[in-house]
């Protein structure tokens, strides 16, 4: 947040766009996080591949917060596992991290969590799941994830 005067030139510029400085000023204002994506996903079965949650533009080097949140929603008649992967690059290089290995196996198995992630412009951010059942009746989840942009 580095302009915080006000500046004292015209709103507008001669072709009626908003000024460059008056651009910048505004855009430091900006308190809240950018929420870039949200992902609901119900009743899922099985392993996700990679899976892009955002692609990072151009310019847009910077933090993000990614907040996720899973649960069982059915058990598995014996046991189950899930692991939940966030992937990004940083400096150039690739970077992952996994949440625990989620083995409750009963409805009440939930887990959450918050991580910061700086990544490279023009990378893109993805998510993976990994998961095992056992038993006659697979055991199902829900995943819920939201991306906000900090810096």
């Amino acid at each position: 947040m580095a302009n915080r005067y006000v500046p004292r030139e015209p709103f507008l510029d001669r072709a009626g766009q908003l000024a460059l400085a008056w651009w910048r000023y505004l855009s430091d204002l900006r308190t809240v996080p950018l929420r870039l994506t949200d992902v609901a996903l119900a009743t899922q079965g099985a392993s996700i591949a990679a899976t892009t949650l955002h692609t990072v533009g151009a310019v847009q080097r910077g933090i993000y917060r990614l907040a996720y949140y899973q649960r069982v929603t059915r058990a598995a008649t014996t046991s189950s596992e899930l692991t939940t992967t966030f992937g990004w690059t940083d400096g150039g290089v690739a970077q992952t991290i996994s949440g625990a290995v989620m083995n409750g196996n009963t409805t009440a198995t939930q887990q959450t969590g918050t991580l910061l992630v700086r990544a490279d412009k023009a990378t893109t951010l993805t998510y993976a799941t990994a998961y095992v059942s056992v038993g006659g009746t697979p055991m199902q989840y829900s995943l819920d994830i939201t991306l906000e942009q900090l810096v």
